[in-house]
Parts: C-alpha cells; structure tokens; sequence
C-alpha cells in the first residue's frame, strides 16, 4: 500500500492512513512518500547550496523546520511520543544545518533529497508506536538499489527484502520509504520523481505481493483530465499496456515506471482514493475488460523536431543516425513520422537541445517548435476500430494538428498539438469519444 504525499500531508491524513492499512486482512508493506511540500522545499534547499547562497538555503531549512513541529504537535499527543518526535526531527534538521558548512556535490544532493521520506516514515512509525500498533520499521536503504545505469532489478531486490521479511514472520505491518535507495557505489540515490510509485510496484513485485495498491487524492484513473475538463468519470479496469500508455503521455495519478514490474509479475495495481477509501477505484491487471476508448491524456512540454532532406532521407542508414543523435544525449523520442523527403520527432527533454541541433544540421535543415502538446487517445484494440477513427477525426476538423501516431500500438492513437489548444482539444474529445461535456 503507497500512500503519496497528499495521503499523508496533514496529521489527520496520517492518522487516516493508519486506520487504513490496520483494517487489512493479509499483512502489509506500507510505501510512504514525503510529505506533500517536502520534496520541493528540499530542491529548493539543494539548489541554494549548489548556487552557494546559504542564506537561502538556511531560510528554506528553517521554514521546513517549523513546518515539522506544527506538524507533530497534531500527528502524536503522549509526552513519550512527542518527545521521540522532536528527537527524529532535531537529527534530520541537524543533518540539514551541518550541509551549510560543507561543499556541495552531486552525492550531496541525493542525501537532501532522502530526508522527507526518512521524515515521513519515522513519524508515521512513532504514531503507530503511541497507538500500540504493532509494526517493523523496514528501512528502504537496505533493499532498494538500482545499478550502474540507474535501472533497478527486482531480483537484486528480492534478494534482499525477502530475507528481511523471513525474519519477522510474525509482524503483519511494515513501514518503509518510496523514492529512495542505494545505487551501484552504494551512496544514497533516488528513483527521480514518481519514485514511490516505482518503489511500491517493485516491491509487490519482489514478493509476489497479491496486489500492489496507490492510493492518492482521487478516485482512480479517469477518461480525461479532470483539473481542465468538466465533467470526467473513473475508469473501473485497464490493461498494463493501457495503463502503460496512459501514464507515459500524462495521466498524472501514475507513473509510467510503476506498471513494469507488475507486469512482469502479473500483480495487479489499484488505484485508490485516501479520502474516499471505499471508492472502487481503477484495477489494472493483464485484461482490459472491454474494448474501446478508456481515456485520454496529455503531455506538455513537448518539443518538435523536423529534419527535411530530399538527398538523405531514402539513404540507407539515414534514419539510424539521426536516433544515435538521440541516443547520444540520453533524449527520448516519444513519437515519430517520416515522409519522402522529411523525418519529425518529438521530444519531452530541452536539456541537450541546442547540442542535438548542431549534430542534426549536417543532415538537412532542422526545425523546431516548441510549447507543443501530445495528446493520446488510449483503449483496447482502438487503432482496428472504425468507429473510434471516425469520432475522433470528426470531433477534431477544427484543431490544428501537428503530427499524429497511428499503428505502432492497437491501444493508442497520439496527435501533436499546440499547446494552447489543448485544454479545447481535451473537452472537444471527451464530448466526441465519451459524450461527455
């Protein structure tokens, strides 16, 4: 059971979140994020220091500092309690306070970035110890790691926790960090941003877990995004593959890297709302349930890349070299169309684009468009039903659309748009494909 930063930002959500996972018949792990605030405050304290403004750095630290006492002064009311509190929240700010005195570093930042989850964990533990519930502090350290190319193995992991959990048979309740781990040199290290939700996946995973559960501030999946559009509705089960699509082109209530290792293992994930814990939430397992559109979703920040060449587009080996471009700087291309005499790709990462360019223009003239949206029409066996292209393509004779991905997956459809039109793209669809306005 992962709980993210909202399930546990504020002491009666933690206290929710006990009841929670209390109430379960089969023991539990229980994966928690930082709380909400935390993760940014912490970057925010990293950054100042790698600008070498310490004064900066030191105001975040102190605000995040008071923050937390408020916070203990609700979550635990027992001297006992409150004084254990105090004690984890004076180490970890000491910790904080003695990095303003030393040089930064890269190993540096990870260890900043590890005490939200270290934080949330140790209270949440301190308030199941006042309420005498019983439970394992698991720390994450000693079974999550990821190798040389930041990539995690659920064997190596297994390897690890398993042994751990043999030891304590007879606990049914465990406490441990998402986001955080061990990489190959064995210092503190992360599974970037969505971490927890990787963690929890990788976990039900390396124990054969019967279910791997997210719980967050909404009421499962839902066809469209329902912070821009009016009127959406959960989605009861999906696919991994649909689930997998969804997540990579912007469905925000997943990460994309938590479906993998579920489906590897054929565990299912649900995704599950804290505040409404009897909502059915979304299933997803290896059965779609049903053909048809699910939902769609939207990815921003996407960039368009055009390389036009009459000479060099039917060569052999042309396009391999424009992907060694790609693979070069680490860059991602999340959708592609080719035509006779011109290759356009997309791309979510601006970090190396100027050096991309430059190794592209050899290869003809390059074009860019930035400030460009995907959005992504995702079901089961979409891309062979008649219907579902005719609604969408009627629906959208009024939208500019840039670039469309069609056949490479029967459960997606993607188009390109700019991204000033997305919110009225989004509404448009969920009226055309759903009915829904």
């Amino acid at each position: 059971m992962k709980f993210g930063g909202t399930s546990v930002g504020r002491p009666e959500r933690m206290h929710q979140v006990a009841k929670l996972v209390t109430q379960q018949d089969e023991p539990v792990i229980v994966v928690l994020s930082a709380l909400s605030g935390t993760t940014n405050a912490l970057v925010k304290i990293g950054n100042a220091l790698a600008a070498s403004d310490r004064e900066a750095a030191k105001t975040e630290i102190d605000t995040l500092d008071k923050h937390y006492q408020n916070f203990i002064g609700e979550l635990v009311t027992t001297p006992a309690a409150q004084e254990d509190a105090r004690k984890i929240i004076a180490e970890h700010f000491e910790f904080l306070n003695i990095i303003l005195k030393i040089s930064f570093s890269e190993a540096l930042s990870k260890d900043i970035l590890a005490q939200g989850e270290l934080l949330s964990t140790k209270l949440f533990s301190i308030y199941l110890t006042e309420k005498g519930i019983e439970h394992l502090f698991l720390p994450a350290l000693e079974f999550m790691s990821i190798d040389a190319n930041d990539e995690p193995h659920v064997e190596d992991i297994a390897a690890k926790l398993n042994p751990l959990l043999a030891k304590h048979t007879g606990i049914k309740l465990f406490v441990t960090q998402g986001y955080i781990c061990k990489n190959s040199r064995g210092e503190v290290d992360n599974l970037k941003r969505g971490g927890s939700d990787y963690t929890a996946s990788l976990v039900a995973a390396a124990i054969q877990g019967s279910v791997c559960e997210i719980w967050t501030d909404i009421d499962g999946m839902h066809n469209n995004d329902p912070r821009v559009v009016n009127k959406t509705i959960p989605i009861e089960q999906l696919s991994f593959d649909e689930a997998a699509e969804l997540a990579y082109f912007g469905a925000k209530i997943l990460h994309p890297t938590c479906i993998w290792p579920a489906k590897q293992t054929g565990v299912p994930v649900k995704l599950l709302n804290t505040m409404q814990p009897d909502a059915k939430g979304t299933t997803i397992r290896k059965e779609a349930g049903s053909n048809g559109v699910k939902a769609i979703a939207a990815k921003d920040d996407i960039i368009a890349i055009n390389i036009k060449s009459s000479r060099m587009l039917l060569a052999y080996g042309f396009l391999r070299k424009i992907f060694e471009v790609f693979e070069k700087y680490k860059t991602p291309i999340d959708m592609i169309t080719t035509s006779e005499v011109a290759v356009s790709v997309t791309i979510d990462q601006a970090d190396h684009l100027t050096e991309i360019v430059r190794e592209l223009e050899p290869f003809g003239t390059i074009t860019v468009t930035k400030n460009q949206t995907i959005i992504s029409v995702v079901g089961n066996k979409i891309a062979a039903t008649p219907e579902v292209l005719d609604n969408l393509f009627h629906s959208l004779n009024k939208i500019n659309i840039s670039m469309i991905s069609y056949g490479g997956s029967e459960h997606n459809i993607s188009l390109l748009v700019p991204s000033q039109h997305k919110i009225e793209t989004l509404q448009i669809l969920n009226k055309g494909l759903f009915g829904l306005e």
